[in-house]
């Protein structure tokens, strides 16, 4: 621990930095220091209609070419005026979040939730909430009722999610399950 400004102990978390980024602040080497790898043992599945926890143990990590495409998207995604938000801990990238611009929906009360990932070695330790409230906070802003969130299916990413507050969404966007379907279609309302 370290002594603050007001003499008291911080810990890493009060440390904790959290700020948009800018298009040309989105490199591969912000990736520098960030560990995406997660060990995975169950996941929730859907059957017959009903979700049940099946065995399904897999290490899920990027690669180069991961991280390449993952810039990409992230540009984009502050080029058409969405959100990407960083959590940084001295200086080094430790979780962020991205929420796309364009609402959509029946009554356009969503906009995507399309990352929020926390580096390994920081898990378990607030980053992930504090990025998720502050990304449906800037979803509100901009006038929507909920965030939408296609998510991981395995069962410490659900369990997350869930104790925020997150349900099974009302309206499915089928181009989310068309690319990824074994996520959990999920909502969270802002």
């Amino acid at each position: 621990m370290r002594t603050g400004k007001t003499g008291k102990d911080e810990s890493p978390m009060d440390m904790i930095e959290y700020r948009s980024l800018m298009k040309d602040e989105i490199t591969a080497r912000l990736f520098t220091h960030f560990i995406r790898r997660q060990i995975v043992t169950k996941c929730w599945r859907k059957e017959a209609g009903k979700w049940v926890i099946k065995d399904d143990p897999f290490i899920d990590d990027w690669s180069q070419e991961d991280y390449d495409f993952l810039v990409e998207c992230l540009k984009k995604t502050v080029e058409k005026g969405g959100l990407v938000l960083g959590g940084f801990l001295q200086g080094e990238l430790k979780g962020f979040a991205s929420v796309e611009a364009a609402a959509w929906g029946k009554e356009k009360q969503y906009l995507d939730l399309t990352s929020l990932h926390v580096s390994q070695d920081m898990r378990g330790k607030g980053i992930g909430k504090a990025l998720f409230l502050k990304a449906a906070a800037w979803a509100k802003e901009k006038g929507v009722k909920k965030l939408y969130i296609s998510a991981h299916s395995a069962v410490e990413t659900q369990g997350f999610y869930r104790s925020l507050g997150c349900v099974d969404a009302e309206e499915v966007n089928k181009e989310h399950v068309e690319r990824e379907p074994f996520d959990c279609q999920l909502e969270y309302l802002c």
